[in-house]
């Protein structure tokens, strides 16, 4: 039944947004047989970005709702290019990077943001492998950046 994804977000006061264009020389998906590649999604939310280096246990909290809106852009990108979250068989890969102080190691605890909301969205069907980095710095300063790898019907 289409739409049964957009119902089970809406209900946690969720709608997907337009997906956004490229800021560079490079495509937002890519369709492989039946899987969707996904570049990477920046935490930016209406226009305004969900910045800073995250550098201790108070910035988690934050770090997971900049993560959860990168999932919530995924989102946007696989609704853009399949026309129906309801297509998706299974989110098969989530490459995330943290914006990270030298010495802050939580990046699991904040990439946590993106993968409960996929798992609350897809159920089983958003269990996915994943690596969530640490990095000096992402474009605009955002806090996370996350790629998918998405299969569909």
């Amino acid at each position: 039944m289409s739409g049964t994804v957009e119902a089970k977000l809406a209900a946690l006061g969720i709608t997907i947004p337009a997906a956004t264009a490229p800021a560079a020389n490079y495509v937002p998906t890519v369709i492989s047989g039946n899987q969707l590649w996904i570049s990477g999604q920046i935490s930016v939310a209406e226009g305004k970005f969900l910045a800073g280096k995250l550098t201790g246990e108070a910035d988690i909290e934050g770090g997971r709702a900049a993560a959860r809106q990168c999932a919530i852009n995924i989102m946007a990108q696989v609704k853009a290019a399949l026309g129906d979250l309801d297509r998706v068989k299974r989110v098969v890969k989530l490459v995330a990077f943290v914006n990270s102080a030298p010495d802050f190691t939580d990046q699991p605890k904040v990439v946590n943001g993106a993968s409960d909301l996929l798992v609350e969205a897809f159920g089983d069907a958003g269990r996915h492998a994943r690596s969530a980095v640490g990095v000096a710095a992402l474009p605009f300063n955002v806090s996370v950046e996350i790629e998918a790898v998405v299969e569909f019907v």
